[in-house]
């Protein structure tokens, strides 16, 4: 005969007491035992939770101490004495003399020298000098222009003198009452050897800047005493 297995029995010690539920109550699900909580994110605005930081770790015992500096202190020096004032220099008086002009001495002929003095003229204009910077003189006849306004008068004829704006001409007579301008040209095209020396003398003091003479350079060496 086949066996039977017999069903093993449960002892009611070993399950636990069985509780009965109540009539028309379910059994409670059991919860979830909730785990370790994240930690909170920080609100905009608010610190978050504050969290210990390691400590620094300690040197050892057997660590060498910092060695002292072994090198003499300095010792600060005697302050330098103070700069002796350097004394100014005296300003040159306001009286004193103004230079005298540069002298240019191109030789020429009586018949040629107005023809130079009239290329010393443009050449004057053509570097940048100013038409009212130049004075021109004639010592023989009058230069074309000038004895063409005197025919007008000189009332007319000083007039453009004293405007300023212009080259002017002049003999040698009307010399003293030319005023003094950057630049007088004479032109020794004639005359006494005496109207020569005084137009020439007075020539040099009427030139601020600059003298041409144009005309035979002994007569005009002998006139202003020096080598020119």
């Amino acid at each position: 005969m086949p066996l039977i297995p017999e069903e093993p029995q449960i002892h009611e010690s070993a399950q636990g007491p069985r509780v009965a539920p109540a009539s028309g109550h379910s059994a409670p699900t059991p919860r979830p035992v909730p785990g370790p909580r994240p930690a909170a994110s920080p609100r905009p605005g608010r610190p978050g939770p504050f969290r210990p930081t390691a400590p620094a770790q300690r040197a050892p015992h057997d660590a060498p101490a910092a060695v002292a500096s072994t090198a003499p202190a300095v010792k600060p020096g005697p302050s330098a004495a103070p700069a002796a004032p350097v004394p100014s220099t005296p300003s040159a008086p306001a009286s004193e003399a103004p230079a005298a002009p540069k002298v240019q001495l191109i030789p020429a002929s009586a018949e040629g020298a107005l023809d130079a003095a009239e290329e010393a003229v443009d050449l004057l204009l053509e570097s940048g000098r100013a038409p009212g910077e130049v004075l021109v003189i004639t010592t023989g006849d009058p230069h074309p222009w000038a004895a063409h306004e005197l025919s007008f008068g000189e009332g007319p004829y000083w007039a453009q003198h004293d405007a300023g704006d212009d080259v002017f001409y002049a003999d040698a007579a009307a010399l003293s009452r030319a005023a003094s301008r950057p630049v007088v040209v004479v032109a020794v095209n004639g005359g006494a050897d005496t109207t020569t020396a005084a137009a020439l003398s007075l020539a040099l003091g009427r030139a601020g800047a600059l003298l041409i003479c144009c005309g035979d350079s002994q007569q005009i060496n002998s006139a202003l005493g020096a080598g020119v």
